[in-house]
């Protein structure tokens, strides 16, 4: 990347979703940029960012891995610039039952969604303290509030890393850095596919536009905030309600969400209601 003044971004998961909007966002608010995914969409979401007027390095890298989110680190390192501002964002989920599910997709969830974040965020809080200005912005879920039930490996990463960034927030509350945690409720995005809960009432439902999502996350890290519940209002009022509902309850509300079928359920029985 050659050299420029603007500022200097890294967005992770950007070759889509929540990931690319961000990037947009960071785009069109001055900011060049790192940007990373697994897969090869990725230099396609480069070549449209560009089109916005940023410098964009663009990075196929695998931050499950040890060896791709050290490839990333040296990538940016290699921009000779201090990295401005990180959004975390790349993550998976696994649907259904985890008696069922395949442990290695559990697996390799943990270490993108953990692993991976807590790996790069190493990274990136050591420069940032060190320079003593920084932000970061770490993507959770509202279903980090509540038990998961058919995604109950996704669910306890999320609530990890929601745990994770508010830690983080408040060791570096005297170094300039600022840490924002994410929250967004059922997104339009390729999540539900990739997770295999197409089949489900969450997956089925209207979802919100990622576009808002990564603008309230973009708006509440410049804002310096410590978290925010993207999206919907839905969102919000759930998000509240968890924080002072038992956890067996919320966890029977996620799991009418997230079993598998639920969909189909859902739909027989407002067939019935409406012959």
């Amino acid at each position: 990347m050659e050299h420029s003044t603007g500022q200097l971004a890294l967005v992770t998961g950007a070759s889509s979703g929540i990931g690319l909007e961000l990037a947009r966002l960071f785009a069109t608010n001055g900011y060049d940029l790192v940007i990373v995914a697994e897969d090869d969409g990725i230099d396609a979401a480069a070549e449209t960012l560009r089109t916005l007027g940023p410098m964009v390095e663009s990075v196929q890298a695998d931050l499950a891995t040890r060896d791709g989110v050290d490839e990333l680190w040296e990538r940016v390192e290699a921009t000779g610039r201090p990295l401005d501002a990180i959004a975390i964002n790349a993550g998976v989920g696994v649907g259904g039952p985890f008696l069922s599910t395949d442990l290695e997709d559990e697996i390799n969830l943990i270490n993108l969604n953990i692993t991976g974040a807590v790996h790069l965020a190493k990274y990136a809080v050591e420069q940032m303290a060190d320079r003593g200005e920084g932000r970061i912005l770490i993507t959770s879920s509202i279903a980090a509030e509540m038990p998961a039930p058919f995604e109950a490996v996704y669910g306890a990463s999320k609530a990890f890393l929601l745990s994770f960034a508010e830690a983080l927030r408040n060791e570096l509350k005297d170094t300039g850095v600022t840490v924002t945690a994410l929250q967004p409720g059922p997104t339009d995005t390729n999540f539900f596919n990739r997770a295999n809960m197409l089949d489900t009432k969450v997956g089925a439902d209207k979802k919100d536009d990622p576009a808002d999502v990564a603008r309230d996350g973009f708006d509440a890290m410049m804002a310096g905030k410590d978290h925010v519940v993207a999206g919907s209002f839905k969102n919000k009022v759930q998000s509240t309600m968890a924080q002072v509902t038992p956890d067996k309850v919320t966890a029977e509300m996620h799991r009418k969400l997230s079993e598998p079928g639920s969909a189909s359920k859902v739909k027989d029985r407002d067939r019935d209601a409406n012959p």
